[in-house]
């Protein structure tokens, strides 16, 4: 009840400080002021206010935000828990893979043809050799 009483009274304060700045032609401050004013008022006529009153006293409310905040702890030590485990492999995979193997073996059909292999490496004989002459020319020219 009094929760109600003093956000009407701010509301009708904050009206009164609009109409006087609207008066010295100040407007933008003014519809500024006056919506400022009006949040208590409308939280009181919506009953937020006296839901936050029961809500602040009340011994159940405040147990069930505990159990919310329980969860949440909860919530966050198994994500933070996850995030650690996904960084090393498991026990399983580490026995699954050879000591000195750096790439598991995937059988010979995964190999490329030896000729294929022959082709790769090898260039045409038609590029030109790399010449450095006219590089080495102006070295030359500032004395390097």
């Amino acid at each position: 009840m009094i929760a109600e009483t003093v956000c009407s009274a701010v509301a009708v304060a904050g009206l009164g400080i609009a109409g006087v700045l609207a008066f010295r032609k100040r407007f933008l401050k003014a519809a500024r002021t006056a919506a400022y004013a009006l949040v208590p008022l409308g939280l009181v006529m919506t009953g937020a206010v006296e839901w936050v009153v029961d809500t602040a006293f009340s011994p159940t409310a405040w147990a069930g935000f505990g159990v919310l905040g329980v969860a949440w702890l909860m919530f966050m030590g198994t994500r933070a828990v996850e995030r650690r485990r996904s960084g090393r492999p498991a026990k399983e995979d580490k026995a699954a893979v050879a000591p000195g193997a750096s790439a598991p073996s995937l059988g010979e059909s995964r190999r490329t043809p030896p000729a294929v292999q022959q082709k790769q490496p090898k260039q045409s004989k038609a590029e030109p050799t790399e010449d450095f002459s006219d590089i080495e020319a102006i070295l030359k020219k500032h004395g390097i």
